[in-house]
């Protein structure tokens, strides 16, 4: 089989890493859960006050934060250690702290929050680790040309997930069973940590590079490089890396801001739509609009990029420029004032054209944005090695999570600040879209060079491989001499 032929081979990605897509279902419901009951929650601690903007951003301040810092240890771990192991310990622990959420004492105020913070960030350590090994294990058991929509489908479960949290936790939270989301939750995870440990097959690191694929086809032949001072300097300090470091952090400040106002904005007065009906515009929006943009522009990302990366680069740029722009200017309809019970009222929100207009708008936001992310992993993979797609992700991650988890107490700050005024906020954070568009622009120069780097140390140590273990390429075929 030539080389060629050996790159152009498919795998079924459901039927091989189902368990994978369902483990991260059920833990993105847990995150969704959390996210939209920032003001049930609030409610939960404080009865009967305003919504504590202040505290409750401070707590999912510290939930991206834990789960940024703590990425950086399961990074270099990721890269030593089993993959699947690892993220089996994730949900063990992930798992149970969720159930320790439903057994909170409600009321208590600072105390409660005390309570709910703890949890919220081990669940938040744990989470650190859960992205990196993901990308880590599809490097080296997906095929390059099948890589956008691996992610893809991954991000397909995680937009399903998150609005299914959305929608359960809400429902449950308005019937006075939020008791039973966090323990129902934690069950799920803890079970589907378990059927993904013993259902998937630890791949051998490498194994889809084009210049190692032949020599580790022999099974007793390993790849154990281990990253050095010097393969650091040239593939994880590359411009590339550093541009995707960098401005991982101000479009997630942006993207974490408009997320962290957006359902205070329309949950509190004078707009008032209740969590329920939140969600329901959320998943009729949000989650179609994720699904088409996903589905169909993960398999035209593969097929541009197949034999020219470098087309991933501009994806991103439109993503970040069209997707967030139009989440932003969400804030500028002249949404109704309603009463709680008019919040309530599902048919009553879906007569106002406003509502569909911004669900138009939350539509072309999630579709649009879709590249960001079947594009992002695959850049990533391209120009790191096979022993360092752990730590790189976990950098990224660190930094993203830094913007993503600054962003919710900077909203709140400003909030405050500014009379609850949203829109000044928007008009504010909104220019945290330049770095991302300015970086990327200029990696397009550095892109081709950065990959070939990586290619020519793959490429000598395939030579040292045959040569340590006596083996011969001829035509495809493994030859022992």
């Amino acid at each position: 089989m030539s080389k060629q032929k050996v790159n152009e081979t498919s795998i079924s990605i459901f039927k091989n890493f189902w368990p994978l897509y369902l483990l991260n279902g059920f833990q993105h419901i847990s995150f969704g859960g959390i996210i939209v009951l920032v003001v049930p929650l609030s409610l939960l601690m404080w009865p009967n006050e305003p919504y504590h903007a202040v505290e409750i951003g401070m707590m999912i301040t510290l939930l991206f934060w834990s789960d940024s810092l703590a990425g950086l240890i399961f990074g270099r771990f990721i890269d030593q250690y089993s993959r699947k192991t690892i993220i089996l310990i994730i949900s063990v622990v992930r798992a149970v702290s969720m159930i320790m959420l439903g057994f909170a004492i409600v009321g208590r105020g600072l105390e409660t929050w005390g309570y709910f913070t703890i949890f919220v960030v081990i669940f938040g350590v744990f989470a650190g680790g859960a992205w990196p090994a993901v990308v880590s294990i599809s490097d080296d058991a997906i095929p390059r040309h099948q890589r956008s929509r691996f992610f893809g489908y991954y991000q397909i479960v995680r937009t399903i997930a998150t609005m299914l949290g959305f929608l359960v936790a809400s429902y449950l939270v308005q019937q006075g069973f939020w008791r039973l989301f966090f323990w129902g939750i934690g069950l799920s995870i803890l079970i589907m940590g378990i059927i993904f440990f013993l259902s998937i097959n630890e791949p051998k690191r490498g194994a889809q590079r084009e210049e190692l694929m032949d020599i580790l086809k022999d099974d007793e032949v390993k790849y154990e490089f281990q990253v050095d001072k010097t393969t650091m300097r040239k593939t994880m300090f590359s411009k590339t890396n550093r541009v995707a470091l960098v401005e991982g952090i101000f479009t997630m400040i942006l993207m974490g801001s408009l997320t962290s106002l957006i359902l205070p904005y329309i949950q509190s007065p004078p707009h008032n739509i209740a969590p329920f009906s939140t969600s329901i515009f959320l998943v009729i929006f949000g989650l179609t609009g994720g699904l088409l943009g996903t589905v169909i522009l993960a398999r035209l990302c593969d097929k541009l990029a197949q034999d020219h990366p470098i087309r991933r680069v501009p994806m991103i740029i439109l993503s970040i420029v069209a997707g967030l722009s139009a989440y932003a200017l969400i804030f500028l309809l002249p949404l109704p004032h309603l009463t709680p019970e008019e919040g309530e009222n599902i048919p009553l929100l879906m007569s106002f054209p406003v509502i569909w207009l911004m669900g138009v708008l939350y539509f072309m936001s999630r579709s649009i944005f879709s590249l960001y992310i079947v594009n992002q992993a695959p850049i990533l993979q391209e120009i790191n090695l096979p022993e360092s797609q752990g730590q790189i992700v976990s950098w990224n991650q660190f930094l993203e999570s830094l913007g993503r988890g600054i962003a919710p107490l900077i909203a709140g700050v400003l909030l405050i600040a500014s009379s609850y005024n949203y829109q000044f906020v928007v008009m504010i954070i909104i220019f945290c879209i330049l770095p991302g568009i300015i970086l990327w622009s200029l990696s397009l120069r550095w892109f081709s060079d950065d990959v070939q780097s990586v290619r020519e140390i793959l490429e000598e140590r395939a030579k040292k491989l045959r040569k340590e273990n006596g083996v011969d390429v001829t035509q495809g075929n493994l030859i022992k001499s």
